[in-house]
C-alpha cells in the first residue's frame, strides 16, 4: 500500500521559511523489497549502501520494527511509535526487519525555519530518535497533509507548512515531557504552581515555596527552570503580570490600586515591570482595550 506525492517548490514559496518537498505513507509487508521500487530515482536507495538526500525527513513507524543508522548518531532499533529525523547532507539507512515489516508515515521539508531549530539546538543529528509513542493527531496530520499535498490548490505550500511545524511542535513537546518526567514529579512543579497562584495578591519569596514542598531551594529551583524553562521568581512575576491584565480589564481598580493589590512594592515599579512584560504602561494597556472596544461596538 503506497500514498504518496512529491512536490515541487518555487522562490516565493521559499520565502515562507519552510517548503515540504515530498509527503506520503506505505505499508512494507515481512519479506517484502525496501524502499518499495515506486519512488523517485534520488529518494531510492540500497538499505546496506544508505544515501545523502538534501531535505529533512520526519518519519513514523505506527507499525512494525526495524533499524536506522545516521552518520552522526550511530545505529537505533526502531519500534511502533518511534519517529526519526533525517537531516540534510548526512548520510543515513533505515529499513524494517523482514520478519515483521512496518507501516510509515513521512513528510519531507526544508527551510530557514528549521535550520534556525537545529543550530539552536531542538533537533540535533546527534538524537534523531523520538520515542514518543502511538500519537493519533500526528497521524491525522500526515494524512492531512497527503490530501493538501494531492491537491495542491492555491498556496498549499503554506498549509503545508503549518502542518510540519504542528508535528514538530509534537514530537518536540511530548519527548521532552517524558524525558523531564523520567527525572522530575511533575506533581512538584504543579504544586509549586499552585501555591503561586493562591498567593499571588502577596509577595512571596521563592524559599517559603521550597518550605511548602519539603525539599531544598536550590533542588527546586532547578528542577523548576528545567520543567518550565524559567526561574521560579521570574514565573511568579509573569503571573502577576497577567494577573494585572486581567484586573485593568475587568476592574475599575486605578493602576495605583492594582499595584498595591497584587503586592508591588511601589506603583512606579508595577508600571515599569509592565511596560517591560507588555511594551506599555498599564495606562496604555487599559486605554487600547478601551479603544477596541468602542470599535467592536460601533
Amino acid at each position: 500500500m503506497f500514498t504518496f506525492k512529491y512536490i515541487a517548490q518555487n522562490e516565493r514559496d521559499e520565502q515562507w521559511g519552510l517548503t515540504v518537498c515530498s509527503t506520503g505513507t506505505q505499508h512494507v509487508g515481512p519479506g517484502e523489497a525496501y524502499p518499495p521500487p515506486v519512488h523517485e530515482s534520488e529518494y531510492m536507495f540500497v538499505p546496506n549502501k544508505g544515501r545523502i538526500i538534501n531535505e529533512y525527513q520526519l518519519i513514523f513507524i505506527v507499525e512494525g520494527r526495524g533499524t536506522l543508522t545516521t552518520a552522526s548518531a550511530g545505529s537505533f532499533r526502531i519500534n511502533s511509535g518511534d519517529i526519526f529525523l533525517i537531516f540534510p547532507n548526512e548520510w543515513h539507512t533505515y529499513s524494517p526487519d523482514m520478519e515483521t515489516g512496518w507501516t510509515e508515515y513521512w513528510i519531507g521539508f526544508s527551510g530557514i525555519n528549521i535550520d534556525s531549530r537545529v543550530q539552536a539546538g531542538f533537533f540535533s543529528p546527534k538524537s534523531p530518535v523520538y520515542r514518543i509513542g502511538h500519537d493519533e493527531t500526528l497521524i491525522l496530520l500526515y494524512n492531512e497533509a497527503i490530501e493538501v499535498a494531492q491537491r495542491q490548490e492555491s498556496h498549499f505550500q503554506q498549509l503545508l507548512a503549518g502542518i510540519v511545524n504542528y508535528q514538530l511542535g509534537i514530537v518536540f513537546t511530548k519527548h521532552s515531557n517524558m524525558n523531564l518526567n523520567e527525572t522530575i514529579n511533575p506533581s512538584i512543579i504543579d504544586k509549586a504552581r499552585y501555591f503561586m497562584q493562591e498567593n499571588i495578591d502577596r509577595n512571596i519569596d521563592m524559599p517559603a515555596i521550597a518550605e511548602f514542598l519539603n525539599i531544598s531551594y536550590s533542588t527546586f529551583r532547578r528542577i523548576f527552570k528545567t520543567y518550565t524553562g524559567m526561574a521560579p521568581a521570574k514565573y511568579y512575576l509573569n503571573m502577576k503580570i497577567q494577573r494585572a491584565k486581567e484586573m485593568l480589564r475587568s476592574t475599575t481598580k486605578s493602576v495605583k490600586e492594582v499595584a498595591f493589590a497584587l503586592h508591588f512594592d511601589t506603583p512606579e515599579y508595577f508600571s515599569r515591570l509592565f511596560k517591560k512584560k507588555t511594551g506599555m504602561t498599564p495606562s496604555q494597556f487599559r486605554e487600547q482595550l478601551h479603544k477596541l472596544i468602542s470599535v467592536s461596538e460601533s
